[in-house]
């Protein structure tokens, strides 16, 4: 039986652009750290998606970001499966925001992880669904 494959995107924020300019910067290290995870899940099918998703120099207090806006379209479109996040907060720090957020996981068969934080909605805990009130 052949492995489903799982696309990954890899999400990356910053809310200030102080040191984007570097060589090597906030951005490209959450990146890197997402890509590093994403290849320790390859027995699971996993695969990462080329395409970029940054936002340097936005905050996390609402949705309002370019590559945020861009990865919920692609998962709207079927693009992605799973979202790669260094930190929860990187994809945002409003709850309201979080729970919209799932909702439209959860309607497009889309799940997300966190790199540094045990938060992984397609884990068999994740299987239950977190539903946009909070309730599994």
């Amino acid at each position: 039986m052949e492995k489903k494959t799982i696309r990954c995107a890899i999400y990356t924020r910053k809310s200030t652009e102080e040191g984007l300019e570097k060589e090597f910067n906030s951005l490209e290290a959450q990146r890197e750290a997402g890509e590093s995870y994403v290849i320790s899940q390859k027995f699971q099918g996993w695969e990462i998606i080329e395409k970029h998703y940054d936002d340097g120099g936005f905050s996390g207090g609402n949705m309002d970001r370019p590559a945020l806006q861009e990865l919920i379209s692609d998962v709207k479109a079927g693009f992605v499966d799973m979202i790669v996040v260094y930190k929860i907060d990187r994809l945002t720090r409003s709850l309201l925001d979080f729970s919209k957020l799932i909702e439209i996981l959860n309607e497009h068969d889309c799940s997300f992880v966190s790199v540094t934080q045990y938060f992984n909605t397609a884990d068999s805990m994740g299987e239950k669904r977190i539903l946009p009130d909070g309730q599994l």
